[in-house]
């Protein structure tokens, strides 16, 4: 069991442009985050119709652990995931649902740092996130995500 919180939101309108931090966002089902370049087909790695370029998060644990280990800093924005969150055990959500405020979001598979990335920050990036470069998320339930929202496991049902 976990609560976590979801730190920042960043989106980013187009592709390779800095991402932007904003305070609230639509998530919309099937689609992704409004105003994101993935939500409209349009961002590097875009598939249309496929699910894991909804939405992505990494762990703000992640990236102070990367300073402090291999004495690279990112911003938040510069790791070009949509939701950095907090508390959060994220390689332990793929294949589940859980709740960010009132979005149900189901993780899918781990988003591993590639070489775009280290091209659009810098060496050593891509090794020093492997294996906690965060996770890809298809929205089951759309709503509005705000910074602070909490993040925690789907209540269980009781049958």
């Amino acid at each position: 069991m976990f609560q976590g919180r979801l730190e920042g939101i960043y989106i980013g309108a187009r592709k390779a442009n800095e991402l932007e931090l904003v305070d609230r966002v639509q998530a919309l089902s099937g689609q992704g985050l409004e105003g994101d370049r993935y939500c409209r087909n349009e961002g590097t790695f875009s598939k249309p119709g496929h699910p894991d370029r909804e939405v992505t998060l990494i762990e703000s644990e992640a990236l102070e652990s990367l300073a402090r280990e291999e004495g690279l800093t990112l911003r938040p924005g510069q790791a070009r995931r949509n939701l950095v969150t907090r508390d959060v055990p994220l390689n332990h959500l793929v294949g589940r649902e859980f709740l960010v405020g009132e979005v149900v979001l189901e993780g899918l598979r781990l988003c591993e740092p590639c070489g775009h990335l280290e091209g659009l920050t810098q060496k050593g990036v891509q090794k020093g996130l492997c294996h906690r470069g965060g996770l890809r998320a298809r929205i089951v339930r759309g709503g509005t995500l705000r910074a602070g929202d909490a993040i925690v496991p789907p209540p269980t049902s009781s049958r």
